[in-house]
């Protein structure tokens, strides 16, 4: 084991024990360490949102979060997300809107619209505000926005019934 700082953390519902440097950044360890390959590392530097996780059901970028800033808390992958109910739903509807091309960006969109549509009170319907931090070169958003409506839709008339 290298010097440095312990961790403990919840990766996906499991608990982890991570022992290495305060500084490395999250998704170094997750991509690397814990084997989970599905966040993806795009820019580097917080700008793209590829690598974007759920910290105890909030996005944010792991690649310029260091690994110590996660010490107690519950980081969720794509792979993590997969066992939500709402994950095949949200596939489905990204497929069936276009809203899925080249796949880089789709991991860290699918947890940004993942920890949207779980939100009590989620961005007053502003899909394209809770996406402004997931950058996207092939669909241009709008198939994005229409899948995540969809499932919005869906949900409010799930509510109503209840």
């Amino acid at each position: 084991m290298t010097s440095g700082e312990t961790v403990q953390l919840k990766l996906n519902g499991q608990q982890q024990t991570w022992h290495g440097s305060p500084t490395k950044p999250l998704v170094d360890y997750i991509r690397k360490e814990a084997g989970l390959t599905g966040t993806k590392i795009g820019c580097k530097t917080g700008e793209c949102g590829a690598c974007t996780v759920l910290l105890d059901g909030k996005p944010v970028v792991s690649c310029i979060l260091p690994t110590a800033a996660v010490q107690g808390a519950h980081v969720e992958t794509i792979e993590g997300i997969k066992q939500h109910d709402i994950f095949q739903r949200l596939t489905d509807s990204m497929i069936v809107h276009g809203g899925v091309q080249c796949g880089f960006c789709t991991p860290g969109i699918m947890m940004t619209v993942t920890a949207y549509v779980n939100a009590p009170a989620p961005f007053n319907g502003n899909v394209a505000q809770a996406l402004k931090n997931n950058l996207c070169r092939c669909t241009g958003y709008r198939g994005i926005i229409q899948a995540v409506e969809k499932i919005e839709k869906e949900e409010s008339d799930r509510e109503q019934h209840v």
